[in-house]
């Protein structure tokens, strides 16, 4: 679907969707804990969904009530022996799944589409097999996993994925006994990893911090507490805080928790960095916020940098490459460093054509640039967005944005 929009004011008022992070994660422990769970969840995206079929794949039953928006969760009375499970292009699917069937024994092919074959999956890869796990990748890119990881103690660099971490603490209460993770490296996006064991202790499960190893007692059990709310997302809203203040303030971000663990939360603060000028962002912690930053960099005083972003180059495009095409093709002056991007700013774009590249995060930022746009964006590809917003043209539109289908 290509998509034109129209120079247009933005204003109003628009509710933070619920948190794809904090979803994958409820999902999860409410599929193994002792009785049925109803996670609060008013919208779903693809992403959300590949969790929620991976784990119907495995004898577990999730309904969703639309018009409630909720999940209605009943833990499988027996896990199936055998699975076929299909984690879209959803990286955290993946590396949240690939220790629980391991955990589990399940004998199992995990199917990926788009750039996820290409992700990497090691250390945790390594430390799967070493602790009893059979991996193996087929010729299409999925991967077939065998034989049941014990519990014990796991070892992992933690500067690759903070994922790799919260797949194994999911892991943890599915295998019994009293297990530890000894992290590694600088950890990445801590944050998120203390998502995942805010997400247990719902569940009753309690995660241990001591120094650079986390631990789970044995005995330790996934234990409903009956009803779960996922919260506002602060990655997603961070495309109309940015709009925000592109607008001069005519749009209000409801539904987002300042309290959050979520770590682009941060986005408030880098906001205000950017649009003071000559800002240097880190982006080691929040890759994500990168390309609708990067938009708000193009119109914003003097030059910003966007640093430690090499892990935008392995998402569902080459984030790095992908937003500096998309603002050079609107106007603006922006540059590739080996980890970054460089760009100067300017009081207006031009607007022009631009690609998602198949990628969620480009296609909404490419929206919010066109309120900086002299003449109309045609952005390709623009249902990407159904990866994690769906409804995010409508939205849009919502907002004042004039926006046709071509």
């Amino acid at each position: 679907m290509n998509v034109i929009i129209k120079n247009a004011g933005l204003k109003g008022s628009v509710k933070a969707i619920a948190s794809k992070s904090q979803a994958h994660r409820l999902l999860i422990c409410a599929a193994f804990a002792d009785r049925p769970t109803e996670i609060i969840c008013s919208e779903t995206s693809k992403d959300i969904d590949a969790t929620a079929e991976c784990l119907r794949a495995l004898g577990c039953s999730i309904e969703r009530d639309q018009e409630k928006g909720l999940f209605k969760v009943r833990p499988a009375d027996r896990i199936k022996d055998t699975a076929v499970m299909d984690c879209g292009e959803s990286g955290s699917t993946l590396r949240f799944m690939l220790p629980v069937v391991c955990a589990l024994g399940v004998k199992c092919k995990i199917n990926m589409h788009g750039r996820l074959p290409e992700r990497p999956l090691s250390p945790l890869w390594e430390e799967l097999i070493s602790h009893g796990a059979s991996l193996k990748r087929g010729e299409d890119g999925s991967v077939m996993t065998s034989g049941r990881i014990t519990s014990g103690s796991y070892e992992i660099d933690a500067g690759i994925s903070s994922q790799f971490i919260s797949g194994l603490l999911f892991a943890m209460p599915l295998m019994k006994s009293a297990s530890s993770v000894r992290l590694t490296g600088r950890v990445e996006s801590e944050d998120y990893i203390l998502m995942t064991m805010d997400a247990l202790k719902i569940f009753g499960v309690d995660i241990h911090k001591e120094g650079d190893v986390l631990s789970m007692d044995a005995g330790s059990a996934l234990r409903s507490p009956g009803s779960a709310v996922v919260e506002g997302d602060w990655s997603n809203g961070a495309f109309w805080l940015c709009a925000s203040r592109m607008t001069g303030g005519n749009i209000k971000v409801t539904g987002l928790d300042t309290a959050s663990r979520q770590g682009d939360k941060a986005v408030i603060g880098l906001i205000d960095r950017i649009s003071e000028g000559d800002a240097v962002i880190d982006a080691k912690n929040v890759p994500d916020l990168v390309p609708v930053l990067s938009v708000l960099a193009s119109v914003s005083p003097g030059t910003t940098r966007f640093i430690n972003a090499g892990r935008l180059r392995i998402k569902e495009s080459d984030r790095i490459k992908a937003t500096v095409d998309m603002l050079v093709s609107l106007g603006a002056e922006a540059s590739e460093t080996e980890d970054g991007i460089i760009i100067k700013g300017k009081n207006r774009l031009e607007g022009g054509s631009v690609s998602s590249f198949g990628d969620h995060r480009m296609a909404m930022s490419a929206a919010v640039a066109s309120i900086a746009c002299e003449n109309d964006v045609i952005i390709s590809g623009a249902e990407a967005v159904e990866k994690s917003y769906p409804g995010f043209w409508r939205d849009f539109e919502m907002l004042g944005g004039d926006i046709s289908i071509c």
